[in-house]
């Protein structure tokens, strides 16, 4: 069942148009959110980074985040999902196509539910990764519908037979192609602050307070690829991986190629938050 324009629909029955910008420019923004015994995780989170990515590209939202949280609740209890995600996407309308905003388009809304499984095995043993640069916009904080560039590093990592790509300009290490990048370095916690050049991941938010709680050093300064190259630990913090051990990069092996004691510990402190 589909949520779209406000009406539940089967999805054979769901019709976007050709004139809808989001097809066009990639004109939308877009949230996933995690489903955790058949409740939202981090919701009130979710849409205010929503309400935040939609001003930052003058979008209009369709309604306000308190009445798009229960029509994502209501998506959820009529497809009895009780793990997995939920894909909202708002694009600026449908238009003729022009560069210019159209006058008179209304928002068009649309979301889905989708039955995913815990990474479970592969946190318990880790993913391989390559580094690539970083060639996307500078409103990296804006979750808009603009992937392509996450898309090509993604695809390049697989081709080369890692799980995921850690983005850098010019040597500074951003985020991953689909998460954030946090290293460990004797003991303390290391991720790019929340500026114009990486997503604001809400795993991430919740790691940090999580690590704050376990009293684990954090520091939110930017590090570069030699850091990254000569961690203790690394890991990617994101909505579908929770909180996902790196074990090599670039062929190198990270510190002792098994996932390390602090990424450990977060992930012990995730699994109470969401059982909680």
């Amino acid at each position: 069942m589909y949520w779209y324009q406000d009406r539940w629909l089967p999805a054979d029955e769901v019709r976007i148009s050709p004139e809808d910008r989001g097809y066009y420019f990639g004109d939308g923004v877009y949230e996933v959110f995690r489903v955790y015994g058949g409740k939202l995780f981090e919701a009130d989170a979710h849409f205010a980074r929503l309400e935040k990515s939609a001003a930052g590209i003058r979008i209009r939202l369709p309604h306000s985040t308190e009445v798009l949280k229960r029509r994502m609740e209501e998506l959820v209890r009529r497809n009895g999902l009780q793990e997995g995600t939920v894909y909202l996407q708002i694009t600026r309308g449908e238009a003729p196509r022009s560069h210019l905003f159209p006058r008179d388009a209304d928002p068009v809304a649309m979301a889905y539910c989708t039955e995913t499984k815990r990474p479970i095995a592969a946190m318990q043993t880790g993913y391989k990764a390559i580094t690539a640069e970083d060639v996307r916009w500078l409103h990296c904080d804006y979750k808009t519908l603009n992937l392509l560039a996450n898309v090509l590093a993604k695809q390049e990592a697989a081709d080369r037979g890692a799980d995921d790509a850690v983005l850098h300009r010019g040597g500074t290490v951003t985020e991953s192609s689909a998460s954030n990048v946090m290293i460990v370095k004797d003991g303390s916690l290391i991720t790019h602050p929340a500026n114009h050049l990486i997503l604001h991941g809400i795993t991430r938010a919740v790691v940090l307070r999580l690590a704050a709680r376990a009293e684990i050093p954090t520091e939110e300064r930017s590090f570069s690829v030699h850091e990254l190259l000569a961690a203790d630990e690394v890991l990617l913090t994101g909505t579908t991986i929770e909180v996902m051990p790196v074990i090599e990069v670039d062929g190198r092996t990270v510190g002792t190629g098994v996932p390390g004691p602090v990424t450990r510990r977060l992930q012990q402190e995730f699994e109470r938050v969401i059982h909680a």
